[in-house]
């Protein structure tokens, strides 16, 4: 038996023993993902001329399997030296929107942007930019498997759902990315600067959130 004949039987055998003793086929030819994987590429990126100017670049931060995936335009000043999404205070007025449905960052929560480097003085990203990221965010969704997707701002939520409108034409109604169901909501920092305009919307996003989870649990 040649060498290409014999190695494709034993390819086949191999097939067979892993359905047989698991119920499913192993891939044989690729290196299974991992966010850690994720994480390492975006350490070396330079896709983009984000890379140029990072302090740190934010990949996020969460569990796998989480109630919610929440997902922000991109890092600032804060994130930028620490690595971490959401540790200034937005992301600490976030952690009181979470706390007001009963989900806890460390426990239900997996939370990232759509851009893992901070543009420059905190600029809109470019739509490049987004590109360059686009890969490494749906390979973190298709991981990470959350239950429902929040999506933070009008950058974040106009990518998501791909529409042009403003964020306050785009909350009050579900959308889907990469299969998972999506709601967007004003960004917290807004919030904070416009607390009489869009402290109720939120609030009326954030129980659209709870009875999502209610009823898929």
């Amino acid at each position: 038996m040649n060498n290409g004949i014999h190695n494709s039987f034993k390819e086949l055998l191999d097939l067979a023993g892993d359905y047989l003793s698991e119920g499913f086929k192993r891939n044989h030819s690729d290196e299974s993902d991992s966010l850690t994987k994720i994480e390492e590429e975006i350490e070396g990126c330079k896709k983009c001329r984000l890379y140029e100017t990072r302090t740190k670049c934010v990949p996020g931060k969460g569990v796998l399997n989480p109630e919610v995936m929440i997902i922000g335009e991109a890092p600032g000043a804060d994130e930028d030296r620490s690595g971490i999404p959401f540790v200034g205070r937005a992301g600490q007025y976030m952690d009181k929107w979470m706390d007001a449905i009963n989900l806890d960052r460390d426990k239900d929560l997996y939370i990232g942007n759509i851009v893992k480097c901070r543009p420059p003085q905190n600029r809109d990203p470019f739509p490049d930019e987004i590109e360059a990221c686009k890969g490494y965010l749906e390979r973190q969704i298709q991981l990470i498997k959350p239950k429902l997707i929040l999506s933070v701002g009008r950058i974040a939520s106009q990518f998501l759902t791909g529409s042009t409108l403003g964020i306050g034409r785009l909350r009050g109604r579900m959308y889907e990315y990469c299969g998972i169901p999506l709601i967007p909501t004003y960004h917290p920092s807004g919030v904070l600067r416009n607390p009489d305009s869009y402290r109720k919307p939120v609030w009326e996003d954030l129980k659209a959130v709870k009875k999502f989870l209610s009823e898929n649990r």
